[in-house]
């Protein structure tokens, strides 16, 4: 009998029962090649191998992350509470030393999905690793974390959350912004006053392939891992840089796929987008469950991989290598870049438009960052949409000062102007409250 080397858990769940429409890329057959595949392989033969069932995620856990217009029960179906409770479930396993890592294979996926939810984008509605990550904070105590998200796709919804937040790292590379959705992800994104530096943005040109990704991987990701050094290590899994994806303009494979994933090293997987349903799926989730156990990955092909055909050109390589200078020298210089960008200033405004692309809603959102010496500062969102709502939302940072959390109860209680709702989230105390 094979035995892994690391003991891994997974969690399945594949929403047969959910979809946005049956013809729709994000659909139940999303996970329905994968599972033929994992059983084909006997991959629940393995020694070391724990299959783990999904528990369901409550209303707080949506809560702690997102202000969910008009409330969670309006805008999150059954289905995207299992998704986010079979990531739980994941990270609970390793938090609890039940197996050393876990992979959760679920959808609907989440990175897209912001701090002020009014509908589906980016096939998102709730941001599954945030509710995930902030649920087991509550549980096991503070952690410093870093999430790595590999999604072709700019993981724009799990950047604005974790925004002025430096106990959580997050490092994003996929394919440029000027080129897909949902058009962020620039270098220059840093983060906020609190957390400047700590968002990382590795925007890669279309057609990047395996040799770019494991570059970037070990010249950028892992050194600036190293410095930084997290409790845990969270990979937000998309698999749509492959090279059959229908939807991107990657070249990327399961076998690489399979050594991103064995040398980030993740304590935690979860699945995110990838759409080439028989021709990706199956090989990649393989790829990354053999790696995550510890067990040899060598043999796993697409039945039409060709080696030769996805050779990156020349071109792509260097000026990945220059992007890859830019950002990590952006890193080491970030104390200095944030001074220049903040020096005198009590607070910043951030003013946006986000399209709803899933539910063609167009939102206009204006958020204000304090600066306090003594926390990483209340941060407040004004914001408005085309289904008539206008709402103000207040966000008491987990690290609040006194004064800072008076402020935002003071904000709740008299706010200054005219709102459809209005919500205080608490994080010092774990409390959530609107009206």
């Amino acid at each position: 009998m094979i035995k892994a080397k690391n003991k891994l858990g997974l969690v399945f769940f594949p929403a047969f029962d959910w979809a946005i429409s049956p013809t729709h890329p994000e659909r139940e057959e999303r996970l329905l090649y994968t599972q033929d595949q994992i059983f084909e392989e006997g991959i629940q033969d393995i020694e070391g191998i724990k299959f783990f069932n999904p528990i369901i995620a409550d209303e707080k856990d949506i809560q702690r992350v997102h202000f969910c217009v008009p409330d969670v029960k309006s805008r999150v179906t059954q289905s995207h509470l299992i998704s986010v409770g079979g990531a739980i479930k994941a990270s609970q396993s390793v938090m609890e030393k039940k197996v050393d890592k876990s992979f959760a294979l679920v959808r609907p996926p989440g990175h897209h999905a912001q701090r002020v939810v009014y509908g589906d984008r980016g096939f998102c509605i709730v941001n599954v690793e945030a509710a995930m990550l902030e649920r087991i904070r509550k549980e096991y105590g503070p952690l410093k974390v870093a999430i790595v998200d590999t999604d072709c796709h700019h993981g724009d919804g799990t950047q604005d959350i974790y925004w002025n937040d430096k106990n959580t790292l997050f490092i994003s590379f996929h394919q440029d912004g000027r080129t897909l959705y949902p058009g962020t992800g620039f270098i220059d994104e840093f983060g906020g006053p609190a957390a400047y530096g700590y968002n990382i943005n590795i925007p890669l040109p279309p057609g990047t392939g395996e040799e770019g990704f494991i570059y970037v991987l070990e010249n950028v990701v892992l050194p600036i891992l190293d410095e930084y050094k997290p409790d845990i290590i969270i990979n937000s899994a998309g698999q749509d840089n492959h090279y059959t994806d229908p939807i991107t303009n990657m070249n990327f494979t399961a076998q690489g796929y399979a050594k991103l994933n064995d040398r980030l090293n993740p304590d935690i997987a979860v699945l995110e987008g990838g759409y080439s349903i028989e021709g990706a799926l199956p090989y990649v989730n393989l790829g990354i469950i053999l790696a995550m156990a510890g067990i040899d990955y060598s043999h796993v092909h697409e039945p039409d991989y060709d080696k030769d055909k996805l050779k990156q050109p020349k071109n792509i390589t260097e000026y990945i290598k220059q992007v890859s200078e830019i950002v990590y020298n952006r890193w080491k210089t970030k104390d200095e870049l944030r001074l220049k960008e903040f020096k005198g200033l009590d607070n910043v405004e951030r003013n946006r438009q986000i399209y709803y692309d899933t539910d063609g809603i167009l939102e206009t959102q204006s958020q204000n960052f304090k600066i306090c010496k003594k926390c990483s500062g209340l941060n407040t969102i004004k914001s408005s949409c085309d289904r008539g709502y206008r709402i103000f939302a207040i966000t008491i940072p987990k690290d609040a000062c006194s004064n800072c959390i008076d402020e935002g109860y003071n904000l709740f209680k008299n706010p200054n102007g005219s709102y459809t709702h209005i919500y205080l989230q608490d994080r010092v105390n774990d409390k959530y409250y609107a009206k």
